[in-house]
């Protein structure tokens, strides 16, 4: 059952949980909140890396889109309905993002637009896998 749920959801639920979070990071907090400094490094070049809150939450969600990307090569039914639950997932954070206080930051703008990503690339590599299991191959792309 845990292969059907969309693993982006756990990003997009902890952000929401940061956000209304009973008070642990007000709404008008969130911007501040995701540019706080993680980590600074010094680089041979003397410029400094800064890794904040907001690009880890983008880093973990790069590597769970690339989870799900590897999950859409299967073609079982827990398949499909990972890819309904991802819809409504992007639906979700769309809804969050236009409409809701605290979730207009760039990182929830670019993890709603990895939520998208999954829908489409998990779609369309599913039907690229089943015309491939079905031997339904276009002439020419096998």
């Amino acid at each position: 059952m845990l292969r059907a749920f969309p693993l982006l959801f756990i990003m997009i639920a902890l952000y929401a949980l940061l956000t209304f979070g009973g008070g642990m990071f007000p709404h008008h907090d969130m911007h501040t909140f995701m540019d706080r400094e993680i980590l600074n490094i010094g680089l041979i070049s003397t410029d400094h890396w800064s890794f904040r809150v907001g690009d880890l939450f983008l880093l973990v969600s790069l590597l769970l889109l690339f989870v799900e990307v590897v999950k859409a090569t299967r073609t079982t039914s827990k398949e499909l309905i990972n890819h309904g639950l991802s819809m409504i997932t992007f639906v979700v954070a769309l809804i969050l993002f236009i409409t809701v206080k605290g979730f207009a930051t760039s990182q929830f703008f670019l993890m709603t637009m990895m939520t998208l990503f999954d829908v489409i690339a998990g779609y369309t590599i599913s039907v690229i896998a089943a015309e491939h299991d079905l031997g339904m191959g276009k002439a020419g792309t096998d």
